[in-house]
């Protein structure tokens, strides 16, 4: 007699359909409502620190330009040194991490 080695063993598939009849079953909260209780959350508490504010500050950072022995990575955007380029296509440079 030949076996079907694929086929779902019938103790596997009745333990699949008594879980999923347990999920079912379950008073658990609709996706719904758990939105909208994160959402509430979030406009009682809101997202500024107490005593944080920060409106008359000034943020002051030096630019560097790019030296002459650096480029600007076309798929990573990171300025890297010459000797990390991998290749060159299309006017379009690229490190070796990338291309890795």
């Amino acid at each position: 007699m030949a076996t079907d080695y694929d086929e779902v063993r019938p103790d596997v598939a009745e333990s699949r359909n008594a879980s999923l009849e347990a999920l079912k079953s379950a008073n658990s909260p609709d996706a719904r409502s758990v939105v909208l209780e994160l959402d509430e959350a979030d406009t009682v508490d809101g997202v500024e620190l107490p005593g944080a504010d920060l409106s008359g500050e000034e943020l002051i950072i030096q630019v560097i330009p790019q030296a002459a022995d650096e480029f600007t990575c076309y798929s990573c955007f990171l300025v890297r040194h010459r000797s990390q380029l991998a290749r060159q296509k299309n006017g379009h440079a690229y490190c070796i991490e990338c291309e890795g």
